[in-house]
């Protein structure tokens, strides 16, 4: 008789719901009054054994899910079974991380801290950026993108986006993450930065491996961006936005590939050209200048 498999021991999370927007009224440039939407920012303070940690501007539209990938990609936790609990209380605007064993010397590691070009003024600790060299991305022939498939991905954003707190109210971010042209998950907030680290928090709880998947910002992709996403194991990253020389240069260093630009049909492919099976589309007719004589 086969033994069963052993589930993982996840942590019980909160389900601390928020309102994601709010009403304020307005004088637009014809001397009109008229009422908008704008996204409710708020402090969430994160404590991780009773210890304060960080506190983050968020939107609060998954609020476990931020702090938890926040400790997986800040590596102050190894694994999703090493956290208990993860309870957020939005009367005290905070965060309460419960681990099953302690964070091994977390005075150190969390004393050097360097700001980062997240929106909202994002936080790094130092230790991050040395321990790239462990990260281990599948190759080229086991990670590909073709043409269209990325053309469905960006038709799918077109239509999420359509209903979005960024088309109702603006002032947010997006990201979501793909196997295939199927998304399998969607977050926006405030900072693009918390807006990754909510998805990299659904794939831990959900057991989602990123060896074969894409991730998708509307932000831009900075070295902090693609450091999150290189730790969360997706070798493929697409931005709306553009790319930071920072960003180019450790994507190639760790063999990823990154588009941006990346809209309706449009993109640019900065680097990992290998990963891409290009499907070119017809280029544009050139104008012919007709000179009188």
């Amino acid at each position: 008789m086969q033994p069963a498999c052993q589930l993982p021991l996840l942590p019980r999370l909160t389900d601390a719901g928020a309102a994601l927007t709010r009403e304020v009224e307005v004088l637009d440039e014809y001397g009109q009054r008229r009422v908008i939407h704008m996204p409710n920012e708020r402090p969430l303070t994160v404590f991780v054994d009773k210890r304060e940690l960080v506190t983050l501007m968020t939107l609060g539209a998954a609020p476990e899910l931020l702090v938890l990938g926040y400790l997986r990609n800040q590596r102050l936790v190894g694994s999703v079974e090493a956290v208990e609990s993860v309870t957020v209380d939005w009367e005290v605007n905070a965060a309460a991380v419960k681990t099953r064993h302690g964070v091994h010397d977390i005075e150190h590691r969390t004393a050097r801290r360097i700001v980062t070009t997240g929106c909202g003024q994002g936080t790094l600790f130092g230790d991050v950026l040395t321990q790239l060299d462990d990260v281990r991305l599948p190759s080229a022939t086991q990670a590909r993108l073709r043409q269209s498939t990325l053309a469905a991905q960006l038709e799918r954003m077109r239509q999420i986006q359509m209903d979005s707190i960024h088309r109702k109210a603006g002032s947010v971010h997006g990201c979501a993450v793909f196997r295939g042209s199927e998304m399998l998950y969607f977050v926006e907030d405030v900072g693009r930065h918390n807006a990754i680290d909510s998805i990299a928090g659904w794939m831990w709880m959900n057991g989602v491996d990123g060896a074969d998947k894409v991730f998708y910002t509307t932000g831009r992709l900075t070295s902090e961006m693609v450091m999150k996403a290189a730790q969360m194991g997706v070798p493929i990253v697409v931005s709306r936005n553009g790319v930071t020389q920072m960003g180019h240069e450790l994507a190639v260093k760790l063999g990823m590939t990154l588009f941006g630009r990346a809209a309706n049909r449009h993109f640019l492919c900065y680097c990992g050209f290998e990963r891409f099976d290009a499907e070119p589309e017809p280029a544009p007719p050139v104008a012919r200048v007709v000179r009188s004589i």
